[in-house]
């Protein structure tokens, strides 16, 4: 099996330099924010931080490939760094704590691209969380100081806790009938969104988590460390991995009723 050990500690370099640059942005009175063409917004700290992954990795992985949620694909080969600076920029530009940068490097083997190494960095909630694959899932201040995540063992969706981003996508969808149905037979359900539920399923604390509609960038992180962590990562159709344009994540044992409320 590959090491990803030097991929993950470079992950980790790349995450705290984008730590500094957004945080110092953070609250900014004088932030400028920007609307993109499909109507969401984008930051300054948002484009700065991209372009700080993006020349660190020129510098450190010349060969290997970079796709980006504000500039775009660089790059081919069977290695490709997946990067969202921000996750969670409409919580970033009211202030709100709960975004992260979300930096993952996917690799192409035979059954085709797969997420190897990822991190979420979540620096205004002090919280970090990475996993390459066969060497599990963390949460931590560093490599060195860190606690191995695990996913929940219930088992029944009426004792589930089931997390959500909003209603809308699902409604847009003719799917919120069946997402409704859901909430209803779950014991709890909270409209956490973004990054932070597939990091509370790798912890154990959510059971499961879907979104209608997703980028890669929003995902490939998510989907290695919530495998690593013991869990099932696939799309709405039940494909393993981040590839299908939308997200189903559980602690494994829920993740056929997930499905059987919300796939395709």
């Amino acid at each position: 099996m590959p090491d990803y050990h030097d991929d993950l500690r470079l992950a980790h370099v790349l995450a705290d330099a984008a730590d500094a640059t957004t945080m110092e942005r953070f609250k900014a009175l004088d932030l400028k924010v920007e609307t993109k063409p499909d109507m969401t917004p984008v930051s300054e700290a948002d484009k700065a931080a991209e372009e700080l992954i993006r020349t660190s990795l020129q510098r450190a992985r010349p060969r290997d490939a970079v796709l980006g949620e504000e500039f775009g694909s660089e790059g081919s080969g069977p290695r490709r760094w997946i990067v969202d600076p921000i996750d969670g920029t409409k919580n970033y530009v009211r202030g709100v704590p709960v975004w992260a940068t979300l930096i993952a490097l996917m690799e192409r083997g035979e059954g085709g691209d797969r997420p190897v190494v990822g991190v979420v960095s979540a620096p205004a909630l002090g919280r970090r969380w990475w996993a390459a694959e066969g060497l599990g899932a963390y949460t931590g201040r560093s490599l060195s100081s860190a606690s191995r995540l695990g996913v929940s063992q219930v088992a029944r969706l009426e004792d589930a806790s089931f997390a959500y981003a909003s209603l809308g996508g699902w409604e847009e969808r003719g799917r919120l009938n069946r997402f409704l149905d859901l909430t209803r037979a779950c014991w709890r359900t909270r409209g956490y969104g973004d990054f932070w539920p597939y990091m509370m399923v790798a912890e154990g604390s959510v059971d499961i988590c879907a979104e209608p509609e997703l980028s890669l960038w929003d995902m490939a992180a998510n989907a290695i460390i919530v495998q690593e962590a013991g869990g099932r990562f696939t799309g709405l159709d039940g494909v393993p991995g981040p590839l299908s344009g939308n997200a189903a994540a559980s602690n494994g044992l829920l993740h056929g009723e997930l499905l059987s409320y919300l796939g395709d």
